[in-house]
């Protein structure tokens, strides 16, 4: 096809206010994505908007597969949706204990 681009699975991100490091979860607009490298304040860089990928979430939150999971304004996942930005499910079960803090979420790939 002469008018492919790309996958489209990497996306263009970049961040005002702060510098984001590899592996961080990003907002862009409402499109949520994980760092593919560290990303400097001001610096283009990309995200990876699918996929599988182990996120800090919300402490003490019992989790079970295929819930939908969240993005704070905090910066962990959740699955209360109220004020929050949808960006995919729980790919595994996870505990409510209060050390539990990371949580596997299949990204849905698409604007909230």
């Amino acid at each position: 096809m002469k008018n492919y681009v790309a996958p489209g699975d990497m996306f263009p991100f970049t961040p005002s206010g702060a510098d984001y490091v590899s592996g961080q979860g990003a907002l862009s607009g409402t499109l949520f994505g994980v760092c593919a490298g560290d990303i400097a304040d001001g610096e283009e860089g990309e995200i990876e908007t699918t996929g599988v990928f182990q996120l800090p979430k919300t402490p003490s939150q019992a989790w079970t597969v295929g819930a939908k999971v969240y993005w704070t304004s905090g910066g962990v996942a959740t699955t209360t949706a109220s004020g929050n930005t949808l960006i995919g499910v729980a790919y595994a079960a996870v505990g409510s204990g209060a050390g539990e803090t990371l949580g596997l979420v299949r990204l849905n790939g698409i604007p909230a």
